[in-house]
């Protein structure tokens, strides 16, 4: 990839975070304040913390995207409280993914009904993410996948890629969904330079979160991690530089999964940077 596109994308990256009691820390210290912060959402510790830590954020200025998935939404109610609680904090970009909640909360089970439901509220939030899964989902077939984001797409401003470690797969992807004529524009999901040791003590101390969860269900991505050469994001960043810049691919920018290792990402990131010129 040419030193100005990797520039570029590095340029427009989203950090991933869970809400850990030490992730308020980390981001104040690390992360600077023009990088676009997510907040996850646990389906064994509910809402709150995530509604809480993006409170926080933003009162300390970042521009911060929390996670609202919709099996951990109790009815309508309370999604038209959590909207009221999210826009009083400034927030004007909320991510919808479906959520891992078994049972759900409450009477929704996908992301599409609270899309729905958010419009007919008069579009609270300016901008709406939904996910997209370059790698298969474990338990969902691909065509239904796409199929999902068709359906999606009048609500949703733009779709966040869950993980991906293989730059052909990306490369299929990315002209599959644009040949359904799904034009939101990607954010493409890339891991950091995630250490795997340090990443199963996170989880053991946060519990179960989302991302851990997904990650739970591909035993082989540890592996990935673990092997010496296995993975380096800039090495699949490289990789998949025809798809990533190409202009049809509409890529926006990068969705980087910290896994809660914020000091090692943005120190990646910029090094990489640094080392462009």
């Amino acid at each position: 990839m040419g030193a100005e596109a990797l520039r570029a994308l590095l340029g427009r990256v989203r950090y991933e975070v869970l809400p850990a009691k030490a992730t308020e820390e980390k981001v104040l210290a690390h992360v600077p304040p023009d990088v676009v912060v997510t907040v996850t959402a646990s389906p064994v510790k509910g809402l709150e913390p995530t509604l809480a830590l993006t409170e926080r954020l933003t009162a300390h200025g970042f521009r911060v995207v929390p996670h609202v998935p919709a099996r951990l939404l109790r009815d309508d109610a309370h999604l038209k409280d959590v909207a009221e609680r999210l826009r009083a904090a400034g927030v004007d970009d909320v991510f919808v993914p479906a959520g891992d909640a078994d049972p759900p909360a409450g009477t929704y089970d996908g992301a599409l009904p609270v899309l729905r439901r958010l419009s007919e509220l008069g579009r609270p939030f300016a901008h709406m993410g939904i996910t997209g899964y370059p790698e298969s989902h474990p338990l969902i077939h691909d065509d239904i996948t796409i199929q999902a984001m068709w359906d999606k797409r009048a609500h949703a401003t733009y779709i966040v890629g869950n993980l991906c470690f293989d730059p052909r797969v990306l490369g299929d992807w990315i002209p599959r969904i644009r040949r359904r004529e799904i034009t939101l524009p990607v954010y493409v999901g890339v891991a950091g330079p995630v250490q795997r040791a340090k990443l199963l003590t996170m989880a053991t101390k946060i519990g179960v979160g989302e991302s851990t969860r997904f990650l739970s269900r591909h035993p082989s991505w540890f592996l990935r991690f673990a092997t010496p050469g296995g993975y380096a994001p800039e090495r699949l960043l490289t990789r998949a530089a025809e798809t990533l810049t190409a202009p049809s691919s509409g890529v926006a920018g990068l969705h980087l999964f910290t896994f809660n290792q914020i000091a090692e990402t943005e120190s990646w990131r910029r090094a990489l940077l640094d080392g462009l010129g």
